[in-house]
């Protein structure tokens, strides 16, 4: 199988060179890395051409490198349905600049973009709403950054008194403590009750 999946992605890289940046397969899986502006193109390619046939957008979604330039993967994981193969296409960009929108390919793609928008902050050009679709009006932050705060920023409750939900910022009952988890048993250097018989 993976012959094969060797076979398509170097026909994608040679129908697609200036698109395409490279491939591998991984996992019984195709992997190409694109041209994040030439992304509609390689995916209409990739929904069209005889050899590929990858009809079905199962997901987009992101992953986060906060240490790189471009700090954001945009990961499409398609399907075909005729060949009975996945591939993965993934796309690199920063906080500012924005990756086209596939909707005009794939109008699976519109909620898609709008998650990945919620989740990471990343832009979609041309896209007909993009807009949060998970977190709340005036949410605050981007939850799966790597940089976004365990606790978040805001927490969310129900007052009795005032009869609605309210926001207000987190706060900590307890503060932080750093826990020493290393078992009495390996190597404590303090003294157990009963350890003054083990030396006898």
């Amino acid at each position: 199988m993976d012959e094969s999946l060797t076979e398509l992605g170097e026909h994608i890289l040679g129908t697609l060179e200036e698109s395409v940046l490279g491939f591998h397969v991984a996992f019984g899986e195709l992997n190409v890395l694109a041209q994040a502006q030439s992304i509609a193109r390689v995916l209409k390619f990739l929904r069209d051409d005889p050899a590929c046939h990858f009809g079905t957008l199962l997901d987009i979604t992101a992953v986060d490198y906060p240490q790189r330039p471009s700090r954001f993967d945009v990961v499409y994981h398609l399907l075909s349905m005729h060949q009975n193969q996945r591939i993965r296409v993934t796309v690199r960009t920063d906080e500012e600049t924005a990756v086209p929108s596939v909707v005009t390919i794939y109008p699976s793609a519109n909620w898609y973009e709008r998650e990945t928008f919620d989740m990471y902050g990343v832009l979609f050009s041309d896209h007909p709403d993009l807009r949060r679709i998970l977190t709340d009006y005036g949410f605050n932050g981007y939850p799966l950054r790597k940089d976004f705060p365990l606790t978040g920023y805001v927490e969310v409750r129900y007052d009795d008194d005032e009869k609605r939900v309210v926001y207000e910022p987190v706060r900590l009952v307890q503060e932080f403590r750093s826990f020493d988890f290393m078992s009495p048993w390996e190597g404590a250097e303090y003294l157990l009750p009963g350890d003054e018989k083990a030396e006898h």
